[in-house]
């Protein structure tokens, strides 16, 4: 463990700006959305409503959680509870396989080896700045929400909550990164046992009334809801994930002293003495790189598509007892109005997931840029341009397939349910597809960075955090209109529940062949690497 306190200074050095982004956007939104509900529900009788039309709505409790106290508290935690959990999940993810397996991948793990450094202290120092920046936002976020008047007991739980999901996906970082010579398949890895975890949540809160919950408490995500911040805190959840933790951390220092520097524990196959046929060309190569996860966000977003359109068939639960919420959607058309705008918010968090796909596709010039890949391959008579076009041809034409698979299983899901297949299948695929200007306007981004301003291309996943923001949250923080304006998202029409407006959609997809146009003519000009 030798140099761990260096190496950790120099991660925070690295990362000054990332982190205090991560820290930033999860300090802000939940206490944001405290103020919000502190304004909107001033007294008990409104909150008791809004609590009694989320309970009945498996829906509303499949993509945002259930909801276990109608204080301003629990209100708190079943808007952004399980958000906060899936996002500072994907940031020690992502941190620690940043600075343990990528580091490996570019050499850099082994420079620092030859100096005075303990075999263990780049994982060690890894895991420190995640769990400690998971800590940092808990303690934070326990201090402000005590600020703002409501009960210690269940601020320390959230915070405490949202450190134990740190501490506990840190710990799957540390396995993943153990597992594969590649850091793409690292984080491939990593972000499918965080979706994994989403998945079970969901399964178990919503079949909470058949019984099913057990299945919530297979998932450490489904754990801060267990926690019950504000809602009657069970002060030993969190032993779940110090144990859980313990048993990632400890694994992963064991397979990381029994491998070779760079090398993974399950090491790759070798290939063939002689390429096939499909790797003669720049088109088949970035096939070849692009396919698996072409497949697995496809896959991990159908599945998604299907469980919420099996949630949606309980949608006109949210009328019966309610008459306020029931005259409000008579006039959009009444169950099939409160269904249609349902599908409107679900696809709408699809496509931000699908556009998570899209730069990560488009980065992947990046990632055979830096790593020396890409000279061999342009120093043939393959031109710039068809090269960048194998990989950004996935980031234009791969949430297309995205979302028309979850589209397709999401319709179809709800119409075997409702015996209406031939109608739902259309009216859901639709809603999917016209989000689609809105994604290739963030490919647009990646590629116009990548092109233009290399060194900054991670300011595309900024991008992309900055709509989730504005797109989820924007209207409950009381934003301004004209910020709410800056994300794609917010121009796409919300079909069904609204009429198509084709100059909108026609106007970011302009702007979307802008910023590509522009991505690929800067790449034209610049230098390698």
């Amino acid at each position: 463990m030798v140099g761990t306190g260096s190496l950790v200074r120099l991660i925070l050095q690295r990362d000054r700006l990332r982190l205090a982004v991560w820290v930033i956007l999860l300090v802000a939104v939940p206490l944001g959305t405290t103020s919000a509900f502190i304004e909107l529900y001033p007294d008990a009788a409104s909150r008791e409503q809004l609590a009694a039309t989320v309970s009945s709505s498996p829906s509303l409790v499949a993509v945002l959680g259930p909801l276990y106290d109608s204080s301003i508290g629990g209100l708190v935690t079943w808007r952004v509870g399980v958000i906060a959990a899936f996002l500072i999940g994907l940031m020690a993810v992502l941190t620690v396989i940043r600075h343990t397996r990528e580091e490996e991948e570019t050499g850099r793990r082994e420079l620092l080896g030859a100096t005075v450094i303990g075999r263990h202290a780049p994982l060690a120092a890894a895991l420190i700045v995640a769990i400690g920046a998971g800590v940092l936002i808990g303690l934070i976020l326990t201090g402000g929400f005590i600020g703002m008047g409501l009960p210690s007991a269940g601020s320390l739980a959230f915070g405490l909550g949202l450190a134990g999901v740190t501490a506990t996906f840190a710990g799957l970082g540390a396995v993943s990164a153990q597992l594969t010579e590649a850091s793409s398949s690292a984080k491939s890895i990593g972000v499918a046992g965080l979706g994994i975890a989403y998945l079970l949540r969901i399964a178990g809160d919503v079949g909470e009334s058949s019984g099913a919950l057990w299945v919530s408490w297979l998932s450490p995500i489904g754990w801060f809801s267990q926690l019950r911040p504000f809602a009657g805190e069970q002060w030993w959840v969190p032993a779940l994930w110090g144990g859980l933790t313990l048993m990632l951390v400890g694994g992963a220092f064991a397979v990381s002293s029994r491998r070779d520097v760079g090398a993974g524990a399950f090491p790759p196959r070798p290939g063939p003495a002689e390429a096939g046929p499909g790797l003669r060309s720049a088109s088949g190569l970035g096939w070849r790189l692009q396919r698996g996860a072409l497949l697995g966000w496809g896959l991990g977003l159908g599945v998604l598509g299907m469980v919420y359109g099996g949630a949606a068939d309980s949608i006109g639960d949210m009328l019966e007892g309610s008459p306020q919420l029931a005259q409000i959607f008579e006039q959009m058309g009444g169950e099939q109005g409160l269904t249609d705008t349902y599908f409107s918010f679900v696809v709408g968090v699809i496509a931000l997931l699908a556009a998570a796909y899209a730069i990560r596709a488009v980065l992947r010039l990046r990632v055979e840029e830096e790593n020396l890949r890409a000279e061999p391959v342009l120093a043939t008579a393959t031109p710039r341009s068809r090269w960048a076009w194998s990989h950004l041809v996935y980031g234009l034409a791969g949430p297309v397939l995205i979302l028309a698979l979850a589209g397709v299983l999401g319709g179809l899901t709800y119409g075997l349910i409702s015996d209406d297949v031939t109608g739902q299948v259309p009216r859901v695929l639709a809603a999917a597809m016209v989000q689609l200007p809105a994604v290739w306007i963030l490919t647009g981004i990646a590629m116009a960075l990548y092109g233009l301003a290399p060194r900054h291309v991670g300011l595309s996943w900024g991008a992309l955090i900055a709509c989730l923001v504005l797109g989820q949250l924007g209207q409950i923080l009381q934003f301004p209109q004209w910020t709410l304006n800056l994300s794609p998202f917010t121009h796409v029409p919300n079909f069904p529940a609204q009429e198509i407006e084709m100059v909108p959609m026609v106007l970011l997809l302009l702007v979307a062949i802008a910023l590509t146009g522009a991505g690929l003519i800067g790449f034209r000009r610049r230098d390698i690497g």
